[in-house]
């Protein structure tokens, strides 16, 4: 595997224009990484690494590595410095979310687990995403949700009727 520097950083995303006004360099592929993941990422002022949410089988570590980065967990939000490090657990305890409020840009390291299947919840919207692998799945805004049971119920269902035909 070759050598890779976060102090010389090769972007695999620039979402400058977007709402994340953020650059990201996916570590874990990168050095061979199979069951931990990592990424670097570079804020702009106004920026943020993702929606407010939680993870149900990952757990994530946050590493202030420049810059003053805003945590917002269940707890509320506070301003962190560089070498604060930050610990994400399942769950709604585990909620999180990083953005940078500060007039400067901001650099940090997330490191995660990588297990999967996952879910997570987008806890603003109330969207759920299944996810099979990173960045693939399935993504349910809310309202759209049912239970398990009608869920099944309704398969069988559609299951006589095509057998039916």
């Amino acid at each position: 595997m070759p050598d890779v520097s976060i102090h010389d950083p090769e972007w695999d995303f620039d979402e400058s224009g977007t709402p994340y006004h953020a650059r990201a360099m996916l570590l874990g592929p990168r050095i061979g990484a199979q069951r931990l993941g990592a990424t670097l990422y570079e804020l702009d002022p106004g920026g943020a690494v993702s929606p407010y949410h939680c993870h149900e089988a990952n757990e994530e570590m946050l590493v202030v590595l420049e810059g003053a980065p805003t945590l917002r967990t269940p707890e509320g939000s506070r301003d962190l410095e560089a070498g604060a490090v930050v610990a994400f657990v399942c769950g709604p305890d585990g909620a999180h979310r990083i953005s940078n409020r500060s007039d400067a840009a901001a650099r940090v390291l997330m490191v995660s687990t990588q297990r999967y299947p996952e879910i997570a919840e987008h806890l603003d919207t109330g969207a759920t995403l299944a996810m099979s692998a990173p960045g693939a799945g399935k993504v349910f805004p809310a309202g759209v949700d049912v239970d398990v049971m009608t869920a099944v119920v309704s398969a069988m269902q559609r299951g006589a009727e095509l057998q039916e035909e």
